[in-house]
Order: C-alpha cells, then structure tokens, then sequence
C-alpha cells in the first residue's frame, strides 16, 4: 500500500509538470498525408519514401537513415532549393514539392566542417550588417540586444574548425600547431567583442557603428577569405585533378 501511495503521489506529481504554465509548449506536429506529386532526391537519384504520410521532418529522418546505412553522412538538406536550416522543421503543413539531400563520405569530414564554418560565417556576417543597420535607424539599447545575440554566433565558426585534424590545415603555420593558432583566434575575437561591447554603452551610435564595421566585419572578412583558400586546398587533395 505504501509503495502504490508513493507511485500515485509521482504520477500526480508529474502530471502537475506537464500542466506546469512554465513547461515550454511545442507546437503539435501533424504528419502530411502521402502526395504523388513530392519530389525526394538523394545525390540526385529519386527516392520512393514508405508507404504512409510523413512531415517534413520524417522526410529528412528517412534520408538520414539511407545515407547512415551507405556509411554516409546528410550534408546538405533542401526543400524547394531553399536550404532547410532557414525554415522551420516543425512546420509540417508547409506547401513543398521537392526535397533534396546530398551526402558524403565519411573520409570526407573535413569538407563538410569547412563549408559549415563557411556557412555560419556567413550568418554571421548577415547579422552583423542588419546589426550595422539597427544601430542606423534606432539607438544603442536596441542594437545592444541585437549585438549581445551576434556576439554568441561569432565563435561558431572557429568552434566548428577546432573539429578539424591538425593534418587537414597543414599541421603547422610556421611552425605553431593549428591548435594554437585556433586558441588565438579566439582570444583575439574576445577582445573583439569585449570592444564593441564596450562601445554598445557610450550611447554613441558613430562609436558603436564603427566597431562593428572596422572590428567585427573586417575580423569576418578576413575569416572567410582563409576559409576559401582552405577549402579550395582541401577539395583539390580530395578530388585531384587528372590528365
């Protein structure tokens, strides 16, 4: 009796943590009923998705598996040429006619962590121009709260290339391992931030304008600039050309 007590005082407990006002609720996930007119590509060949409707979601579950069972990894996932990272997931009653995914090979990492820190480079740089515009046509205590959410995204591209083998980028660049060279650039983006920061409370948008300009975008240019040069070398090891 007293173990069927504590069992129904946990299960109303629980119940009470469901119903909690402060549990984050999520938007309920309909599946999409099965159209003979979606298109599903995987390297470009069709794929004919099981019986029964799937979400958007369930579609890219299934091409992750096909590519899983090929010792391949997803890389890239579209619908409609969009990329889907852009859009949300959840959202099963979208309108999409055709999905597309694209694989590598597991020896092939490297290319992939490259294009991604190309790619949030690039969002970052996005946000750092719409942050430049912000601090343009409102005042510092907006652009303040645009700027502290920036901040979080500049370190991801160097977090994703520190994934990196120290092989793939040469080993050494005259004679300090990749590793450092990474632990510097991120102490040299801290103070980055720590100075636009800074300039964020002197309620002048010219100061603030300027370190984002001359700090932070010059800091991303000079970022996807090396990107670049190392994926061009990194894909001509990777597919060397013939003849």
């Amino acid at each position: 009796m007293v173990l069927e007590a504590r069992v129904a005082s946990r299960q109303e407990s629980f119940i009470w943590f469901l119903n909690s006002s402060n549990i984050m609720s999520y938007p309920a996930v309909q599946t999409s009923p099965f159209r003979e007119d979606l298109q599903v590509l995987l390297d470009g060949t069709p794929v004919k998705l099981p019986p029964g409707g799937r979400s958007l979601r369930g579609v890219r579950c299934y091409l992750e598996s096909l590519a899983l069972e090929q010792q391949r990894i997803l890389y890239a996932f579209k619908v409609d040429g969009a990329h889907a990272d852009s859009m949300p997931l959840y959202n099963a009653d979208s309108d999409f006619s055709r999905v597309e995914g694209v694989t590598i090979k597991l020896d092939e990492l490297h290319v992939y962590l490259i294009r991604l820190a190309k790619e949030q480079a690039e969002r970052a740089r996005a946000a750092t121009l719409t942050a430049a515009e912000l601090v343009v046509v409102t005042d510092c205590s907006v652009a303040r709260e645009f700027w502290w959410d920036l901040a979080v995204q500049l370190r991801k591209p160097l977090l994703t290339l520190s994934l990196l083998p120290e092989g793939v980028c040469g080993g050494a660049f005259y004679g300090t391992p990749v590793s450092q060279l990474r632990k510097w650039q991120l102490q040299q983006l801290g103070m980055i931030i720590r100075k636009v920061d800074e300039a964020c409370w002197t309620e002048d948008v010219r100061v603030l304008l300027g370190a984002i300009e001359g700090r932070v975008l010059t800091w991303l240019t000079n970022l996807e600039s090396s990107l670049d040069l190392l994926l061009e070398t990194v894909l001509c090891a990777v597919n060397p050309r013939t003849g």
